[in-house]
């Protein structure tokens, strides 16, 4: 029952909406999941990306400046 309430949490996001968001390609949103470095879940032919996946994805990659 707790994990059921996790994923009802969730928030999840389409592949277009990261793109945007991530000012990139939708392509490279798309290898990003295929190279298993941002988690995703496959509905139908589709992925959707969980809004906090994202977000830390982008706190992980930023390299502040000196």
């Amino acid at each position: 029952m707790g994990e059921d309430r996790q994923v009802a949490d969730m928030n999840f996001m389409t592949v277009a909406e990261v793109a945007a968001l991530m000012r990139v390609s939708k392509m490279t949103v798309y290898r990003l999941v295929h190279n298993n470095e941002l988690p995703a879940v496959r509905v139908g032919r589709s992925f959707r990306v969980p809004r906090q996946a994202v977000h830390d994805y982008l706190s992980d990659s930023y390299h502040g400046t000196a």
